[in-house]
């Protein structure tokens, strides 16, 4: 199956940004669809629910004044992460911006609901559904979601447990449509990686959170270059979701990173920015060994890039 046209855009870099909580907002989004790749944001961020139409319109406005600017350069498109889950009590206003908006891509998280799909399918709109093993890739799938995002091991925030490499294979041998793996990728080796191992784009989140643009705090920003694989801790603590979490924001929170307590998942809870996740408590994936210093998102892309062509011509060589 071929790529939906918004997916097969020109893109600088094969990649999807992806939401994160707080971090992700019109600066950060806009910066990362100009440097071309694909941006996004999590509706929640937009606080009250009320900034959404604004937010949306700030993001198409600067976009299509930059490409009209910039014709030869590649404008990515942008997408809007819904949380689907029933304690997000904003979800059916939020997507009545969406619809109005048209947002061309939603990205949809913890649940698959047949009527979120219908609703951006009325506009020509895709939908893109994370999950962390095969059996949740199927019930998307089935429910309507147009592609995947495989969750795997090693991603920042909510993630799975699961090797890309074996949730990839799994999810390849019965479905041909759009597929994005995330799960440590902040080199341009790993996004090359991703692509062969069968993902058609990959998902970046946690060196985004590095760059000048981000909206976190400059602690949040420097604690991801300091870190590496063995600073991020995963837990359900938090959220009641299993995520991964800079050791360093846990300790300063008061709490033994190593003795952390289990959390009830019926007790799940979003979007609370009074909530210790993820205002006090550091979402970040195991690639952030990767990151060396904060950046604009400009320069990450581009530092990206030169790392995955030179992969490409290594492995070309290794081939030969």
């Amino acid at each position: 199956m071929s790529l939906p046209d918004v997916l097969r855009s020109r893109l600088a870099l094969p990649v999807v940004a992806s939401p994160m909580f707080i971090a992700s907002g019109p600066a950060l989004v806009t910066a990362q669809c100009q440097a071309g790749v694909i941006g996004s944001f999590p509706a929640l961020n937009a606080r009250p629910a009320a900034l959404l139409d604004d937010w949306l319109h700030e993001i198409r406005e600067s976009n299509s004044t930059f490409a009209a600017a910039n014709p030869d350069l590649p404008v990515g498109p942008f997408a809007v992460n819904q949380i689907v889950h029933r304690s997000n009590d904003r979800l059916d206003a939020d997507m009545e911006m969406v619809v109005k908006h048209e947002v061309p891509i939603v990205i949809t998280s913890l649940g698959a609901r047949p009527e979120i799909n219908e609703a951006v399918h009325s506009y020509g709109g895709i939908v893109l559904h994370d999950v962390v093993n095969d059996r949740f890739a199927h019930k998307a799938i089935e429910k309507g979601a147009d592609g995947l995002i495989a969750v795997a091991a090693g991603a920042g925030g909510h993630a799975g447990t699961l090797s890309p490499f074996a949730l990839l294979q799994e999810i390849r041998t019965w479905f041909d449509g759009p597929l994005l793996l995330s799960g440590a990728l902040a080199h341009g080796r790993s996004i090359l990686a991703a692509l062969a191992a069968g993902a058609d784009l990959a998902y970046v989140g946690s060196a985004f959170l590095a760059t000048h643009e981000a909206n976190v705090v400059e602690g949040y920003k420097q604690m991801i270059v300091d870190s590496h694989a063995d600073d991020v801790v995963y837990s359900n603590l938090f959220t009641g979701v299993h995520g991964n979490y800079l050791r360093g924001s846990i300790v300063a929170s008061g709490l033994d990173p190593d003795d952390l307590p289990t959390s009830d998942p019926s007790a799940m809870s979003f979007g609370s920015t009074d909530s210790k996740a993820w205002r006090d408590i550091w979402g970040s994936g195991q690639g952030v060994g990767a990151v060396e210093g904060v950046v604009s998102v400009a320069d990450l892309v581009g530092r990206l890039r030169s790392e995955l062509d030179e992969a490409r011509a290594g492995l070309d060589a290794k081939l030969a």
